[in-house]
């Protein structure tokens, strides 16, 4: 399991994230003078190079997200002018998208951030252009929401972009659009004009995730261990029952792919954040504040202690954790991660997205919460240095070591290994930027930051 360094703060980080930063700058406007916008969004690199692959346009927030994360960190205005001008000129599309789940992902990331950055008066906050974000922001959030699947009983969930079956754990870390709309004031309008409330979608689909993507070692199968998650579950639409856990990315259905782990204690650990500000009149109608607080923060620990016990000592973790040729590696978790390994590719962005949702949960714990809180500050440690910062020039990634999807086998393998490695991803490298200035701010003494 990860072994946690007790002593680190984020004041000892500030020399590696100031170090990030400047290499960040250099790879944002190679990728920025350099990429065609008409091929779609960049996803991941080959041989250092970024380049697409059509599923979804699910990482084009990442790519202009950062550019403003950049800015929120060095103040820089040309990276503010990139992220907003491409946010304006490519975005809108994503605002209206009818056909994925990933909302929460890009609109979050661009007009999300643009907005945050106005109301802490980072950027001028002039009413058109408030009011210009905050409309893209309601309609993302009520567009999220329509794509919903009704099991009973109040009950439901945003589908996947596999259909109205399909419940992805990734999910759960896009209904930031859902809250964010919801503080905004937008419902979702209905047949026969009827409203739809999005903090009670918001819910529902946090409870559902929580129920079915989760497991706590009672017994639910014989792969129930407490923690792990299944990236998928699949429910007949006919009767909304449920009726197997699956995997799109992840090895198989009973083993836990790591960045849709990661993705639940990121989720988990910003729900409690959100939810923590409602007034109980808010959440009286949804069962009450008390018990929905309870089943965020049951959920966010059971994923989190999983990850810190299923981990290698550097808080790096494998792709998956019944990777089939995790065997071969020996006592791999009692040994750092090793990226140049002969028989299973490690997965930087996991890390990135995880560290954040662990430092994010052992600050809500407050005292209680000291082993999270230290174990997101020894994985950041780790993601800020060779061999998984990338420092070379001619490579336009920041996070290096990063896996996108093995089953499909769409990563690039080098002639010279037998399994990816080397290469980037664009929400590899936007949360290492993101979880590099979380930190940052924590060590100034600057305002926490929260999407909401």
């Amino acid at each position: 399991m990860i072994k946690i360094d007790y002593s680190l703060a984020p004041a000892k980080l500030l020399p590696q994230i100031q170090h990030l930063f400047e290499i960040s700058a250099k790879k944002i406007l190679s990728l920025h003078k350099n990429w065609n916008p008409d091929k779609g969004a960049p996803v991941f690199t080959v041989k250092g190079k970024y380049t697409t692959r059509g599923w979804t346009e699910w990482t084009q927030g990442f790519q202009f997200g950062s550019a403003i994360l950049q800015f929120d960190a060095t103040g820089e205005k040309e990276f503010l002018a990139i992220g907003r001008d491409a946010t304006v000129a490519v975005m809108s599309t994503h605002v209206s998208h009818i056909g994925m789940h990933d909302h929460g992902f890009n609109n979050i990331s661009t007009y999300g951030n643009l907005w945050r950055l106005m109301r802490e008066g980072r950027i001028p906050a002039t009413a058109w252009e408030q009011n210009f974000y905050e409309l893209a922001l309601k309609i993302s959030g009520a567009v999220q929401a329509a794509r919903w699947t009704a099991l009973g009983n109040d009950s439901g969930f945003i589908y996947s972009f596999n259909g109205p079956h399909s419940l992805f754990v990734d999910t759960i870390r896009t209904l930031r659009a859902l809250a964010v709309a919801h503080q905004l004031g937008q419902v979702l309008m209905g047949e026969g004009d009827q409203p739809i409330s999005l903090l009670q979608r918001l819910v529902e689909h946090a409870k559902a995730t929580a129920q079915y993507n989760v497991y706590y070692g009672e017994g639910r199968d014989i792969y129930d261990v407490r923690g792990r998650v299944a990236h998928e579950s699949i429910f007949n639409r006919r009767d909304g029952s449920y009726r197997c856990p699956s995997s799109q990315q992840g090895y198989s259905p009973f083993s836990t792919w790591t960045r849709g782990l990661a993705w639940a204690i990121c989720g988990f650990a910003e729900q409690l954040e959100f939810c923590d500000q409602l007034n109980e009149g808010e959440l009286r109608a949804f069962g009450g504040k008390k018990k929905l607080m309870n089943l965020l923060l049951n959920a966010a620990q059971a994923t989190s202690d999983f990850y810190l016990e299923n981990t290698p000592l550097d808080g790096i973790p494998y792709w998956d954790t019944g990777a089939p040729n995790l065997h071969q590696l020996g006592d791999y978790l009692n040994q750092p991660a090793d990226p140049f390994n002969e028989f299973e590719p490690v997965d930087s962005s996991a890390a990135a997205i995880a560290a954040q949702g662990l430092l994010r949960l052992g600050r809500f714990l407050k005292k209680s919460g000291q082993r999270y809180y230290q174990a997101g500050l020894t994985i950041t440690q780790t993601l800020l240095a060779p061999p998984y910062l990338s420092e070379k020039e001619n490579h336009q990634g920041l996070l290096l070591h990063s896996v996108y999807h093995r089953p499909r086998g769409w990563d690039y393998v080098p002639k010279s290994a037998r399994v990816p490695r080397g290469e980037s991803s664009m929400w590899g490298d936007y949360h290492l930027r993101e979880l590099a200035l979380l930190v940052w701010r924590q060590a100034k003494g600057l305002p926490y930051r929260t999407f909401f």
